[in-house]
């Protein structure tokens, strides 16, 4: 495992982890910009506890890397779909912020040795 690797993953796991955490919170910045966006917010806690599942996973890959791999694909697929409901609402502005968290997981998952 590259050095490289290891900060970018934990990185991005702390940055993923950051935004369920902020999701399960409800805080008001995340909440407001979901709800415009036509999420239902029975959705929100599974959202949540999906990016924490993400987030968990791309730290355990750095000690079994098919499990980080899995996470990662499973983060990007989250975050791909993130981007098509801020488009499909129209919120071109917004597209910034699942591609800040889409991002890392992506590198992370390129610099796999």
């Amino acid at each position: 495992m590259s050095t490289a690797h290891l900060i970018v993953t934990i990185a991005a796991a702390a940055w993923v982890g950051f935004s369920a955490v902020s999701m399960l919170a409800r805080a008001k910045w995340v909440v407001e910009p979901i709800s415009e966006y036509g999420v239902p917010e029975r959705f929100w806690a599974l959202l949540g506890t999906a990016k924490a599942a993400g987030a968990a996973g791309l730290l355990a890959g750095l000690i079994w890397p098919p499990i980080g791999i899995a996470a990662a694909i499973g983060l990007v697929l989250y975050f791909t779909g993130a981007l098509i409901t801020v488009a499909r609402a129209r919120s071109y502005g917004h597209l910034v912020f699942p591609a800040l968290y889409l991002a890392p997981v992506v590198a992370s998952l390129l610099l796999l040795p």
